[in-house]
């Protein structure tokens, strides 16, 4: 077998990797924040489903062609605002063209940094979502959750990562 000073070695340089944060997910655990009810008006969660302070919603949306690609046809064109998002950082949320029914068509994350400042201090933007069906588009809707920041996870990260993290983006045929 191993000699004790051998064996008091090993034990002592796994007490040092296990203290230092080095050990296999020591203590790391993960979780997701459960999603929000989408709206057109929402007021945007944390990952422990608090307020933020901002209101995210859609001004407007309609189908046209993209004056980039006008060869793909019709895609739908929306304006959204965020009230009380700070200027250069700020929360994120999903965007989906919906069916009558609330199923996805296809969604895509906003963010309010990527947004116009205007003079009431609100951010305004707008942008495109390509479906294959346009004719089917009863609405944009968005999901109050914050994707902004996820954070490393357990597995990226054993030592600092963890935690509660935005629940997974939506996707087409999610029911919102």
């Amino acid at each position: 077998m191993f000699p004790v000073q051998a064996r008091a070695g090993a034990s002592l340089a796994l007490a040092v990797l296990a203290l230092s944060g080095c050990s296999s997910h020591w203590g790391c655990t993960d979780s997701t924040a459960e999603r929000g009810e989408a709206g057109a008006r929402v007021q945007v969660l944390d990952t422990s489903g608090r307020p933020l302070g901002v209101t995210a919603h859609t001004v407007d949306w309609r189908l046209e062609p993209h004056p980039q690609v006008p060869s793909e046809g019709s895609q739908v064109h929306f304006r959204y605002r965020f009230d009380g998002a700070e200027e250069g950082s700020g929360p994120a949320v999903d965007a989906c063209a919906v069916d009558a029914e609330r199923v996805a068509l296809m969604c895509k994350t906003i963010h309010s940094s990527g947004a116009w400042p205007e003079p009431d201090g609100a951010r305004t933007g707008d942008d495109w979502l390509a479906v294959e069906h346009p004719g089917q588009v009863a609405g944009v809707l968005l999901i109050p959750n914050d994707q902004s920041h996820d954070g490393r996870s357990c597995e990226q990260d054993g030592k600092d990562g963890g935690g509660t993290h935005p629940p997974k983006r939506a996707g087409v045929g999610d029911r919102l």
